[in-house]
């Protein structure tokens, strides 16, 4: 089984993982972990960072950033991987992101055929 914790303060992003990936979660072969910020995020990463295969999370959040949400992840929990996600298709953001180890970055609105080859690419499912 896959687990991924997505890290987003939009709602409706639960919703678009769990249709997507319908079929895959009702037969058990990934689980879906949500938190709506990135201080969630660490607080469930204390719990589950150990059966953890990715954590995708967004860029812009209120609070802590998930920028600074991936130099703590990085720093912490080093072989987990990272893919950040924007509605901003900046290179600045990029080009931080993937300095401070991202392995992917994606943009929105999401293109859950891009997530699926990220997810083949990091042999996910």
């Amino acid at each position: 089984m896959t687990n991924i914790l997505v890290v987003d303060d939009e709602h409706d992003v639960q919703y678009l993982f769990k249709q997507y990936f319908r079929r895959q979660v009702k037969k058990g072969e990934i689980t879906f972990h949500f938190a709506l910020s990135a201080e969630d995020a660490l607080e469930k990463l204390t719990h589950i960072a150990t059966d953890l295969m990715l954590v995708l999370s967004d860029i812009n959040m209120p609070g802590m950033t998930g920028l600074e949400l991936l130099r703590i992840v990085k720093a912490r929990f080093p072989r987990l991987r990272v893919v950040m996600i924007t509605a901003y298709n900046d290179n600045d953001n990029r080009e931080t992101a993937l300095a401070h180890g991202a392995d992917g970055y994606l943009t929105k609105p999401i293109d859950f055929l891009e997530l699926q080859q990220t997810f083949a690419q990091f042999k996910v499912l």
